[in-house]
């Protein structure tokens, strides 16, 4: 995994998923761990632009409560760090992204987009079920980039 690009942010990011995924007392860090580390880090790109969206950690740990029971049925282990699924393809498009975008480490902004390209994931899912899809996030995440 491109873990060693990891911007600081990122990384207290992926970090703090893992945190959250002992809260759950789940034995794997998934998608939906990542999204809402990204907001309760607080102050990082990422964040700023789900706020300026209108969303929230208690949103989207409310809209997680009606999707996570069927995303702890399809899990993997991968070495030492469990995830599910959609978790090792999130921190890959990260990299991806942030090439895109002209950056030489990954951001939780990076984090954040990376999300909507694993279809189906449930971090996915609760963000599209809270109405913010790509492009209204992609647009929010650039301008926070930019400090616009």
């Amino acid at each position: 995994m491109p873990l060693r690009r990891l911007a600081a942010d990122a990384r207290a990011v992926v970090d703090l998923a893992n945190e959250i995924a002992h809260e759950f007392e789940l034995e794997y860090v998934g998608t939906e761990h990542i999204l809402l580390a990204i907001l309760r880090h607080n102050d990082n790109a990422g964040a700023n632009a789900l706020r300026s969206l209108g969303v929230d950690e208690d949103q989207v740990r409310t809209k997680l409560d009606e999707l996570i029971r069927r995303a702890k049925e399809d899990t993997w282990v991968l070495g030492r760090l469990p995830g599910s699924p959609h978790y090792r393809n999130v921190i890959e498009r990260a990299m991806e992204v942030a090439e895109q975008l002209e950056s030489q480490s990954i951001n939780s902004a990076h984090l954040l987009l990376a999300l909507f390209h694993d279809k189906e994931s449930t971090a996915q899912r609760t963000l599209i079920g809270l109405g913010i899809g790509l492009k209204k996030c992609r647009d929010a995440v650039l301008r926070e980039l930019s400090g616009a």
